[in-house]
């Protein structure tokens, strides 16, 4: 990864914080390897900055038009019960946003998917997505991002 302003220690400088769906010189999109919510995605700012307000007012709008995006195609093809967004970046403070699809049978549902202590993700059961199902996903995301991109 060649980006400017990449900071040492940074997982999301030093790691692509996921599997790999499409990036460009700005941002890029992973699917987060997390059994209990298949679906989960990153949307991740490339050059390291810790706030929305770091950015430029365009680059703002791509970062969340890009979110959104990713939002729909979830909405479209995974068809969740609610779909989360978060940007917290309290452990890793390098720009990014989670898009969470949720589901009314999922392990913490309605609670945040980080309200689960480990001794209840140790029993927790996978959400109900099926691999085709987040193939499509993928397959769609991809679409869409090269499409709008």
């Amino acid at each position: 990864m060649n980006w400017d302003n990449k900071v040492a220690g940074c997982d999301l400088c030093e790691q692509v914080g996921g599997e790999l769906i499409w990036q460009n010189e700005q941002l890029r999109v992973v699917l987060v390897n997390e059994p209990l919510f298949a679906g989960f995605t990153r949307v991740i700012w490339q050059e390291h900055v810790a706030e929305m307000t770091d950015l430029a007012p365009e680059q703002r709008s791509q970062l969340m038009r890009t979110v959104c995006l990713v939002e729909q195609i979830q909405r479209d093809v995974l068809k969740p019960t609610k779909v989360n967004l978060a940007s917290l970046g309290n452990m890793t403070p390098h720009l990014h946003w989670h898009v969470i699809p949720r589901y009314a049978d999922d392990a913490c549902f309605p609670n945040p998917i980080w309200a689960l202590t480990p001794e209840q993700a140790k029993q927790a059961h996978p959400n109900c997505v099926n691999q085709n199902l987040l193939a499509d996903y993928v397959r769609a995301l991809k679409i869409a991002l090269w499409s709008t991109n």
